[in-house]
């Protein structure tokens, strides 16, 4: 029998790119849309799809009911910069969800979880480069915070009721096709967008801020590899370090100099630059390249030629 999926978020930056994929591997039909909202209505008319809320224990069980649903990707969530404005709302929102999925999975009604996780879970007193798997997590956002304490619940689910849950630690994502909700890495999609429509961009991080990205293609290549690996080779059930690149505002800036000449940049640090501060600069993903054969494939000239090419197509 086909798997059966509910993807919870899906109208998020990477529920849209991870429903398309997802429905190309196991079929549109066997794979559920859900969003509170129904704001992407180029996903919401691609295949079948939910309006519900992920604090609503009893909308989910009745969606996975109704369609048999066997695996849940819950994506939904408030992010780093949003979570500091509304700390309650993203402590409800990121916290019940989970508990939500993960006791319908004790319970038997799923068999599969996957939560994602964030290099939020860091904090200034993680090493910085090269961050290990096991370290120091003293996490300083909210939204760090409800990734740190998941993490542990996801842990305690597997090693306590046998929940088959499994995590990544993202970093920061970039795509062309959805923009991003609320993160500290935002800069990164928004300075593609910016150089093809304007010729210049804002930054409201400092440009020789480091940080651990990846491109959307890549981190929906990872999320679906962790899901279809074999159980028994994995050793971390809590969230996988997961990396491919690092870069700082400049780099990314010199990188797209090459394809737009006259693009220009300016430099205004806002509150999300201490959020910035506290993460690391680099990931040492070697637990995920071990136990599932991790690999990512672009690096940011790639990245970038992608980005231009096809949001240009978006604006002209």
């Amino acid at each position: 029998m086909a798997s059966k999926i509910l993807i919870i978020g899906a109208c998020g930056q990477i529920g849209t790119e991870l429903t398309s994929k997802l429905r190309e591997i196991h079929g549109t039909k066997n794979v559920i849309a859900s969003d509170i909202n129904t704001r992407n209505l180029e996903l919401v008319n691609s295949g079948p799809f939910e309006i519900i809320d992920a604090k609503n224990f009893n909308a989910i069980k009745d969606c996975c009911l109704h369609y048999n649903i066997d695996t849940i990707y819950l994506m939904a969530a408030l992010l780093s910069a949003t979570g500091e404005k509304y700390p309650m709302e993203a402590w409800d929102l990121n916290m019940n969800s989970l508990f939500h999925v993960l006791n319908l999975a004790k319970a038997g009604t799923i068999k599969k979880v996957y939560w994602p996780s964030s290099i939020a879970v860091f904090g200034p007193t993680t090493p910085r480069k090269n961050t290990p798997q096991h370290t120091i997590c003293e996490p300083t956002t909210v939204y760090g915070i409800t990734k740190q304490v998941g993490e542990r619940w996801c842990e305690y689910y597997h090693k306590k009721y046998n929940v088959d849950v499994r995590s990544l630690r993202y970093p920061g994502i970039i795509s062309h096709k959805a923009m991003p909700g609320g993160g500290t890495t935002d800069y990164a999609v928004e300075i593609y967008h910016e150089a093809i429509k304007k010729g210049d961009y804002d930054c409201f991080l400092s440009e020789n801020t480091s940080l651990p990205m990846m491109f959307m293609e890549d981190a929906i290549k990872a999320t679906i590899d962790l899901m279809e690996a074999p159980s028994e080779v994995l050793t971390i059930r809590s969230s996988y370090n997961l990396s491919a690149i690092s870069f700082t505002p400049n780099d990314i800036f010199e990188s797209i100099k090459k394809h737009i000449p006259d693009f220009s940049i300016s430099y205004k640090p806002d509150f999300r630059q201490a959020i910035a501060d506290s993460w690391p600069s680099s990931i040492d993903d070697s637990f995920a390249r071990k136990d599932w054969d991790w690999r990512h494939k672009h690096n940011l000239d790639s990245m970038t030629e992608i980005m231009l090419k096809e949001l240009r197509k978006k604006y002209k």
